[in-house]
C-alpha cells in the first residue's frame, strides 16, 4: 500500500531525495506541503501543545480526515478531527490540567471533546466500528494502529493524516492520488465499508455532490447491491447527509446519484416517482427534470441576490411538485392536469420531512413554499388589486423573499418571449410589494383596532367574538389598506348589528 510521509523538522532536499527514492511513496508537490504546514499551523495549540504533550507521554496523536483533506484541496474548513492511540481514560488524563473544559458524551464510542481558549475539538480513539445486520448502533473496538484506524475510514481521500507534532504526512491508502483524480474509493472493498456503515452510502453521494466528485465503478456497484441496509440507519443521521448534500455547491448533482443508485427510495422516495410516463397520447413535461432545473435555477438566484446557501429554499424548490403523480388526471383531447398538486404537495412534505426528523420550523416552512408556489401565477399582466399584492405578501410572512426565488425558479419554459414576460410580471409585483411596504410596513400588517379596543367599542368580553371581529377588520384592512380608527370602529359597529 502507498505511504506518504514527511517530515517537518526533516531537510527537504533529503526528504526530496528519499521521496524520489522510493517508488512506494507518493510525492507532495510544494503547494500540497505548504497546505499541510498551514492546516497545522492555524491550530498552534493543537499542533505543538497538544501533541507534544501526547508525544511525551508516548502517545500518537494526528489531525485527520475532512480538515486534512480539505487542506489539500485549498479549502477552508473549522473543524479540528484528531485521533489517538491512547484509549478515552488516557485522553481524559492527558488533557486534564490542559483543557479549560472537557465533554465525554461520546466516550462510549471514544470520543472525548473538549474546550482550549475558545477552540473546540473532539479526540477519538484509533478504533473500528461495525453494524449488526438489524442494529442502528455500532460495535466499537479500540486499536493501536493508525493505519488500522484509517484502514475503517469511509473513503481514500478521508483517510489521510498528520501525525502531531512533526507533521509526518501519512497516506496508506492512496487518499492523495484519489484527490488528484477526483475519484470516491474506499480504503478497503466497498462492500466491507458499506456494511460497517451503511450511511456511507449516503456519503458518497454527500461528497459528489460537495466536491464534484465521481464514483469509483466498484463503489457505485457496491452502493446499488447494498442500499437496502439503509434501512437500518436512524432518520437523524440520513436528515444530517440530506441537509450537507442539500446545502453543497451542486445538490442536483447528489439527488441525481441518490435516484441512479437507488437510495432515494430510502430518503426522499417521492422524488423519482416524479418520472411520470410519457406516451404520445398524454404529453406532458418531465416533473423529475423540472424539479431538478428549479433546484438549481433556485441555487442560482440564490447566489446572485447575495444569500448563504438556504437549506429551507432548496428543499422546497425540490419538492414544490411532488403532489403531482397523486394529483395527475387526463382530460380530454390529450390534456394532463393536475389540480391542487401545490396542496397535496404541501401535504406530502410535511409528511416526509417530518419523518426525516427535520425541525418543526423547517417543515413549516418547506411546506409553506410549496403550497404557495402556484400563487404567483393567476397575477396576469398585472391585474391584481393593491389588496391582492397585500394578501399575497401578508399569506408569505417572513417567507416572502424566499417566495420570490422560488416563484422565478420555477420557469422552466424554453419559450424566451413567455419566460421574459413571466420575470417582467414578477419584477413588477416585486415592486408593487416594496412600495406598499414602505407605504404600510407590510410585513407588520394589523387591524385599526387591537383586541382591547374591539371589547371597548361593542361591550363585549374575551372569548370567540373579539377573535371574529379581528378577523373582519384584518380583511378590510387588506382590502382598503390603513383605515383609521374613526371609519374602522364604524365598520366594527355595521358588522356587529349583524352578527351580535
Amino acid at each position: 500500500m502507498p505511504n506518504t510521509e514527511f517530515s517537518h523538522e526533516s531537510d527537504t532536499a533529503q526528504q526530496h531525495d528519499a521521496e524520489a527514492s522510493a517508488p512506494e511513496r507518493v510525492k507532495l508537490t510544494g503547494a500540497q506541503r505548504a497546505a499541510v504546514t498551514a492546516l497545522a499551523d492555524s491550530f498552534p495549540l493543537v499542533s505543538e501543545e497538544l501533541g507534544e504533550r501526547f508525544a511525551v507521554h508516548d502517545q500518537q496523536l494526528a489531525l485527520v480526515g475532512g480538515p486534512v483533506r480539505d487542506a489539500l484541496l485549498g479549502r477552508s474548513s473549522n473543524d479540528i478531527d484528531l485521533t489517538t492511540d491512547a484509549v478515552p481514560q488516557r485522553i481524559l488524563e492527558l488533557v486534564d490540567g490542559w483543557a479549560d473544559a472537557v465533554w465525554t458524551v461520546g466516550i462510549d464510542f471514544g470520543t472525548v471533546g473538549l474546550r482550549k481558549k475558545g477552540l473546540q475539538l473532539e479526540i477519538t480513539t484509533y478504533r473500528s466500528e461495525s453494524y449488526s445486520p438489524k442494529s442502528r448502533k455500532p460495535e466499537v473496538a479500540y486499536g493501536t494502529d493508525i493505519e488500522d484506524d484509517l484502514l475503517r475510514r469511509d473513503f481514500t481521500v478521508n483517510a489521510m493524516a498528520v501525525r502531531l507534532p512533526t507533521l509526518e504526512f501519512v497516506d496508506p491508502f492512496g487518499g492523495l492520488a484519489d484527490l488528484r483524480e477526483k475519484v470516491l474509493r474506499t480504503p478497503g472493498r466497498p462492500e466491507d465499508s458499506f456494511n460497517d456503515d451503511p450511511l456511507r452510502i449516503m456519503r458518497a453521494v454527500r461528497f459528489a455532490a460537495q466536491l464534484d466528485f465521481s464514483l469509483a465503478p466498484e463503489v457505485v456497484e457496491a452502493a446499488r447491491g447494498m442500499v437496502d441496509r439503509l434501512s437500518i440507519v436512524s432518520a437523524e443521521r440520513i436528515r444530517d447527509e440530506l441537509s450537507k448534500l442539500m446545502l453543497s455547491p451542486n445538490p442536483r448533482r447528489g439527488i441525481e446519484l441518490m435516484v441512479d443508485l437507488g437510495v432515494a427510495p430510502y430518503v426522499l422516495p417521492e422524488i423519482p416517482k416524479l418520472r411520470l410516463e410519457i406516451d404520445e397520447h398524454h404529453r406532458h413535461k418531465d416533473v423529475y427534470e423540472h424539479s431538478l432545473t428549479v433546484l438549481d435555477q433556485a441555487v442560482q438566484l440564490e447566489r446572485e441576490r447575495g444569500h448563504e446557501p438556504d437549506l429551507v429554499l432548496r428543499l422546497a424548490a425540490l419538492l414544490h411538485d411532488i403532489g403531482k403523480p397523486k394529483t395527475r388526471a387526463f382530460e380530454s383531447g390529450g390534456r394532463v392536469t393536475f389540480h391542487h398538486h401545490e396542496v397535496v404537495g404541501a401535504s406530502m412534505s410535511r409528511k416526509r420531512l417530518g419523518a426525516l426528523r427535520f425541525s418543526k420550523d423547517v417543515v413549516s416552512d418547506v411546506s409553506t413554499l410549496v403550497e404557495l408556489h402556484l400563487r404567483f401565477h393567476g397575477y396576469g399582466k398585472g391585474e391584481w388589486t393593491d389588496s391582492a399584492v397585500r394578501r399575497y405578501a401578508r399569506d408569505a410572512g417572513p417567507q416572502l423573499e424566499r417566495l420570490h426565488i422560488l416563484t422565478r425558479a420555477d420557469c422552466t419554459t424554453r419559450n424566451r418571449r413567455k419566460a421574459a414576460a413571466l420575470s417582467r410580471a414578477y419584477d413588477d409585483i416585486e415592486r408593487r410589494i416594496k412600495e406598499l411596504a414602505e407605504q404600510e410596513e407590510l410585513n407588520r400588517i394589523r387591524p385599526d383596532l387591537d383586541g382591547n379596543e374591539i371589547q371597548e367599542i361593542l361591550g363585549i368580553k374575551p372569548g370567540p367574538m373579539v377573535g371574529r371581529a379581528y378577523r373582519y377588520l384584518l380583511e378590510l384592512r387588506l382590502e382598503n389598506g390603513p383605515m383609521g380608527k374613526e371609519a374602522a370602529t364604524e365598520a366594527l359597529r355595521a358588522w356587529a348589528a349583524e352578527h351580535l
